[in-house]
């Protein structure tokens, strides 16, 4: 892997941050515009991947990038649950929650695979 000098040259990060715009749209549609306390969690819990992202990347070690990767991925999980209820109550499209759904599995398994990555490099270096 090439070195990488700003979170924001991370695939993971672009990808995590293109979701909170996915979500920022889905956020302002009705009915869930209305629903100002499930928007403004839906909207803290998706910015926490990327945040997480980069903020476990500008501690400059692996062992915090890890923790902060992890947190991102609990994160995406959170996201997941409030899509899947937010959807069972009417508050988002069913098309929209399937393809958002689509996108967290994907984020979800990129940032385990940047996990294993960096922790064999980790134990590499041992």
């Amino acid at each position: 892997m090439a070195k990488i000098d700003c979170f924001e040259e991370l695939d993971v990060w672009r990808h995590a941050a293109e979701i909170g715009i996915e979500v920022y749209g889905l956020a302002d549609e009705l009915p869930l515009s209305k629903d100002f306390k499930s928007r403004d969690q839906l909207i803290g819990t998706v910015i926490s991947i990327s945040n997480n992202i980069a903020e476990g990347f500008e501690y400059n070690n692996n062992k915090d990038f890890i923790r902060f990767l992890a947190y991102a991925k609990g994160s995406v999980g959170e996201l997941r649950s409030q899509a899947f209820v937010l959807y069972k109550a009417g508050r988002i499209k069913e098309e929209d929650y399937w393809g958002l759904k689509e996108s967290l599995l994907n984020i979800s398994k990129e940032i385990k695979g940047f996990i294993n990555y960096l922790k064999a490099f980790e134990n590499n270096k041992k």
